[in-house]
C-alpha cells in the first residue's frame, strides 16, 4: 500500500501551497517508509525522493520553489510503504517524464520482467513502458495499479485498474489526484469523484477522459 499525488494549479497563491502540503500529509496514512516529489520547471521534470516519512521530508522543503514559471503548479508526489526493500523509492523519471505507483506489477525475479530496469522496483517498469510508447494497462496482465504521470509539457495523467483506488478533486484552479477519498476530505477537497476502472484522466488545462488508456510515446517526450 503506497499514496500517490498528482497536482496540476493554475494561478497558485499560498493557500493552494498550504492546501498541497495539507494533502502530502495527509496521505502519510499510505505509508511512512519514503517520500517522493516531481515537478516542471524551466521545461523540466526534476525529481526529488528521500528514505523518510512525509512529516519529515516536507521540513525543509518549501512548495513554492515547485512553482513553474508560469505561476502554476505541475507536480506528483508518492508516500511509500515498502513490503521488501527499502531502496528504490519513486517516482522514476528523466527530465520529460515522471510516474509514481501504488500497485504490483510483478513479484518474479528482475531478470524475468518484460523491460530492463536500473532497480528491483517493479514499478519502474511502468516508466519504460510509456517511454516505450505504451499502454501499462493493457503491457501488464495481470497486475495491479492506480498511477499518476507528470511530463515535461506541463501533462498530468492519471488511471488505475481494478486492483487499486485513485480519485480526482476538481478545484476552480485545476485538479488533484489522491489514492483516497478520505484523504481528499481531510484535506479540505469537496466535489471528488472516484476514477473509472481501465481509464486515463489527462489534464492540460482541462480534463480529457479516454476509455483504456492509449498512451503514445510523442504524447509525452
Amino acid at each position: 500500500m503506497c499514496g500517490v499525488i498528482g497536482i496540476s494549479l493554475k494561478n497558485v497563491t499560498q493557500q493552494d501551497l498550504n492546501l498541497v502540503e495539507r494533502v502530502f500529509c495527509e496521505t502519510i496514512i499510505r505509508g511512512k517508509h519514503a517520500t517522493g516529489l516531481s515537478y516542471v520547471k524551466g521545461d523540466k521534470v526534476h525529481t526529488i525522493k528521500e528514505s523518510k516519512p512525509v512529516t519529515e521530508f516536507i521540513n525543509d522543503k518549501r512548495f513554492e520553489d515547485y512553482v513553474n514559471e508560469d505561476g502554476n503548479l505541475y507536480l506528483i508526489g508518492h508516500i511509500r510503504y515498502s513490503t521488501s526493500d527499502l531502496r528504490y523509492n519513486q517516482p522514476f523519471s528523466d527530465e520529460y517524464i515522471s510516474i509514481a505507483h501504488n500497485g504490483v506489477i510483478s513479484q518474479e525475479n528482475p531478470s524475468t520482467w518484460k523491460y530492463k530496469c536500473e532497480t528491483a522496483n517493479d514499478s519502474e517498469m511502468i516508466f519504460h513502458s510509456l517511454k516505450a510508447g505504451n499502454d501499462p494497462l493493457t503491457d501488464f496482465l495481470p497486475a495491479s495499479m492506480a498511477v499518476v504521470c507528470l511530463n515535461y509539457k506541463k501533462q498530468l495523467i492519471g488511471f488505475r485498474n481494478n486492483e487499486r483506488p485513485l480519485y480526482f478533486s476538481e478545484k476552480e484552479n485545476g485538479i488533484i489526484f489522491t489514492s483516497t477519498k478520505d484523504i481528499a476530505a481531510r484535506s479540505g477537497l469537496t466535489f471528488t469523484q472516484k476514477c473509472d476502472m481501465f481509464t486515463r484522466y489527462m489534464y492540460d488545462s482541462k480534463m480529457t477522459v479516454e476509455k483504456v488508456l492509449h498512451a503514445k510515446v510523442d504524447d509525452l517526450q
